[in-house]
């Protein structure tokens, strides 16, 4: 059994390989990305012929356009659907697509995987077009397991903690600490990757969608006063979002956690600091 990731030279592949040290629920990884490097295969995506995958093998799948050129953005659902298609013809046993909270649209409650999706920018937009490509090659295909992972903030890979220098936040009206949002350590965020796809080994039934983030919302800047950061707020800002949270509770079904809280989720980043590219 082998575990294979895509987009592995990317922020949150690196993370993994450092995390993992080279395997995953104890099952060995096949790193691959768009150029081969040391401990990575090549896999351009489209243009390359997939990796053999040994029957059975859980794929993982990181690889897509995070900002950039928005023309680009359609590119996610494109590989999406082509790393299926592979998974698919290799008899894969279940696939893993990682996708985002910002498929929904945010709102004053936390937001269930039932929630219908509705993004508010072009890269949720994107992120969606890539869940429909995922599931459409599970219809059309033999692939057998498919569970969409949508990702909160990751503490270290988002904008806040993973820039240096001050920070400036948008106030919003009755939150003293700034904007709201659900967060996962890098470190927790591994571990829990780590879970599904040993229960997706040991042929436990996945949910088709999870929320993946720790229990609760965080301010941004109570995370950057535990993180020992300058901030200061902007002026106001009408397009502010005051609030994006979602529901963990499938999630916690299968993995518990604690809540999420500033200290913890910085002493997660701190085993990480000076080791992501």
């Amino acid at each position: 059994m082998t575990v294979l990731v895509t987009g592995s030279a990317g922020r949150l592949g690196w993370l993994l390989r450092l995390a993992w040290a080279g395997a995953a629920g104890g099952l060995p990884v096949l790193w691959t990305a768009r150029k081969p490097g040391p401990g990575l295969t090549g896999w351009d995506i489209g243009r390359d012929a997939p990796p053999q995958m040994p029957r059975g093998a859980i794929l993982l799948h990181l690889a897509g356009v995070v900002g950039g050129d928005g023309a680009r953005l359609p590119l996610n659902a494109a590989v999406t659907r082509e790393v299926c298609r592979a998974a698919a013809q290799a008899g894969a046993g279940h696939v893993f697509v990682a996708s985002s909270v910002a498929v929904y649209r945010p709102g004053p409650s936390d937001l269930a995987e039932t929630a219908p999706p509705d993004p508010a920018s072009p890269y949720g937009a994107a992120k969606l077009q890539a869940e429909v490509a995922a599931r459409q090659v599970l219809a059309e295909s033999a692939m057998p397991g498919l569970t969409i992972l949508r990702i909160g903030n990751v503490v270290g890979a988002d904008a806040l903690l993973g820039r240096a220098g001050p920070a400036t936040l948008d106030p919003v009206a009755g939150q003293p600490g700034g904007p709201l949002r659900s967060y996962i350590g890098p470190g927790r965020l591994a571990s829990v990757l780590a879970a599904l796809i040993d229960l997706a080994h040991r042929g436990h039934r996945l949910p088709a969608t999870l929320n993946l983030a720790e229990p609760g919302v965080v301010a941004m800047a109570d995370l950057l006063t535990a993180a020992g950061r300058d901030w200061q707020f902007g002026p106001p800002n009408a397009q502010v979002v005051p609030r994006v949270g979602v529901d963990t509770r499938a999630l916690q079904h299968l993995v518990p956690m604690p809540a999420a809280t500033p200290a913890g989720l910085v002493a997660d980043l701190a085993q990480f600091r000076g080791r992501w590219p």
